[in-house]
């Protein structure tokens, strides 16, 4: 018998592409009938690697203080006699001290008053919504309202309480389940800071590395520009991270000087809440405002007023002064494509999406713009965007 098959190469291909669409679809649909126990298992695996992403998240941020102390340290003309390992150690050094001082700071003096206010928050918001309830009600009775208007807001009033007082009991149970994880991610923390000192380290190990392996992958032309968009990306999110989190820093030790002058409630956590939503482009000012101004509106309606108004003048400042002289015109792009990259990078990556979603943008918007004007200039036409409007 013979067993020597004739076959055909091209009803072969035909086959076996219909294989593997088959078999994608089947494993495509089982994984979406259990799309939950799928997601469990994968985000258990997936946990393994926090003490790496802790680690790399925390060796971005030290980098910049250990380029910092390299390129401060390298003025001293006695250290230029230093080995350039022992160099490299001793910037490393003084970046991790001055990070641990700053951690230390924050937690021994910033840290507790944030917990003293937000308890006690949480603790005056059925007296809040008491002393605003009856407020309300003696101005109903002053101004003679109708009978069915009062009716009406004394009933959506008691609604208002019942929910507020319900958000508080939530709270708590809330915080402690936040505290809870916080102290259960102290250890992959712990070993980020280990695995960040390694990366940072053996930092030139590990580009060289990249590169070797960028090499061996793709031709040298293709590897060259696989470089230099990783050169790029660098740049972009080094000067809008770094530029941010300055800016914010210079905010928030603005607003933490007026407000204590004032005597603004709750300063301390408005001032923390300000500094942070304030790294977040466009919509920061916004985010930060309404929760603060809610917070000091229990307290004091009169300094609720007050804060609107400090807290303008602030984003004016920021806006038109402090900003620009320390972001320059490093994002490149409009005002309605940084809206654009927010919402998305919002809905996609949540408040980290708010963050890098900017940056993540414009790194896109170049290789795009790049890969645009390069075809157009091969087709010999204009490349500004201002040479098509009476096309």
């Amino acid at each position: 018998m013979d067993l020597n098959c004739n076959w055909n190469r091209k009803y072969t291909t035909i086959a076996m592409y219909s294989f593997i669409v088959i078999a994608s679809s089947i494993l495509f649909f089982l994984v979406m009938s259990g799309l939950d126990n799928f997601t469990r298992v994968l985000a258990g695996y997936f946990s393994a690697l926090y003490p790496f992403i802790y680690g790399f998240v925390i060796a971005y941020l030290v980098n910049f203080l250990l380029n910092f102390f390299k390129k401060q340290l390298g003025k001293i003309p006695s250290l230029k006699k230093i080995k350039e390992s022992w160099f490299h150690i001793l910037s490393l050094f003084l970046a991790y001290l001055v990070s641990s001082f700053f951690v230390y700071l924050f937690l021994a003096f910033i840290f507790p008053q944030l917990v003293a206010s937000i308890t006690g928050l949480v603790r005056n918001i059925p007296e809040y919504v008491r002393s605003t309830t009856e407020y309300i009600k003696y101005l109903s009775d002053d101004i003679l309202l109708p009978s069915e208007v009062v009716d009406f807001i004394n009933k959506r009033l008691d609604e208002l309480a019942i929910f507020i007082s319900n958000v508080a009991e939530d709270l708590v149970p809330i915080a402690l389940s936040f505290l809870r994880n916080t102290a259960l991610s102290l250890w992959n923390v712990f070993l980020g800071i280990i695995i960040s000192i390694y990366m940072l380290a053996e930092k030139e190990q590990f580009i060289s590395l990249a590169k070797k392996l960028n090499y061996s992958v793709f031709n040298v032309k293709n590897a060259d520009k696989v470089l230099e968009i990783l050169r790029r990306t660098q740049i972009i999110f080094s000067r809008f991270l770094g530029g941010k989190i300055l800016d914010s820093l210079i905010i928030g030790l603005l607003a933490f000087i007026i407000l204590t002058i004032v005597d603004m409630p709750y300063t301390l956590l408005v001032t923390f809440i300000i500094t942070v939503t304030n790294i977040i482009p466009f919509f920061g000012p916004f985010i930060g405002a309404v929760p603060s101004v809610i917070i000091i509106f229990f307290e004091s309606p009169i300094m609720a007023f007050w804060f609107l108004i400090i807290i303008f003048i602030l984003q004016q400042l920021d806006g038109n002064v402090i900003g620009p002289k320390i972001l320059g015109d490093s994002l490149g792009i409009s005002s309605f494509w940084i809206l654009f990259a927010i919402l998305i990078g919002g809905k996609f990556f949540g408040f980290i999406g708010l963050i890098i979603g900017v940056p993540l943008f414009v790194l896109i918007y170049s290789i795009i713009k790049e890969i645009v004007e390069a075809r157009l200039k091969a087709k010999g036409l204009p490349v500004e965007t201002k040479d098509y409007l009476d096309k």
